[in-house]
């Protein structure tokens, strides 16, 4: 079930929810605004390897935005810290941002209970699109669980967002690519 606006506010109140720095404003019917930080990577290469490391570049990002271009992905912090050890955050772009053709978060929507970080969203453009640092560009929704609560204690929990791909260390049928 999804928590209403209301119920997040009272739930990062009560210790619930993690939202730093948090502004009732960003608060919506049954989700709050994220906003894009100032901190950018993308990979080195256009082609990449799930089975290795993919070195990645910071690119700096202007107070005059980053112009996005078609055929990359942009890695990007939030500006927030955002997560919960209770209720399960799920993360989508903002419908303004996504008629602009901007896919965000493109389809790592879910952040595992126990993860508590700024995220790393990953940003493609269909057509040339600038963003700009602080412009709200994803909404974040929370769910409640059923059953027992495991915390999150996977391959990105000590990553600086953003962060590239850590596939390269993902198990696959009992080896290690």
């Amino acid at each position: 079930m999804i928590l209403t606006g209301s119920a997040i506010a009272a739930a990062r109140a009560a210790g619930a929810i993690t939202i730093s720095p948090y502004y009732s404003t960003r608060l919506g019917p049954n989700s709050y605004d994220l906003t894009l930080g100032a901190r950018c990577k993308v990979y080195n290469s256009v082609e990449l390897d799930s089975a290795m490391e993919n070195p990645t570049t910071d690119v700096p990002v202007a107070d005059d935005g980053l112009l996005l271009c078609p055929h990359r992905v942009y890695l990007f912090n939030t500006e927030e810290t955002v997560g919960s050890t209770k209720y399960v955050p799920i993360v989508r772009g903002r419908s303004s941002v996504g008629r602009l053709g901007l896919f965000v978060h493109i389809t790592a929507d879910l952040i595992d209970l126990g993860s508590i970080n700024q995220l790393t969203l990953q940003l493609h453009a269909v057509m040339p699109v600038r963003v700009y640092p602080g412009m709200l560009i994803a909404q974040v929704t929370f769910w409640t669980v059923d059953g027992e609560i495991t915390l999150y204690d996977g391959k990105y929990r000590n990553t600086r967002s953003p962060s590239g791909s850590l596939s390269y260390k993902d198990d696959f049928n009992g080896k290690r690519f």
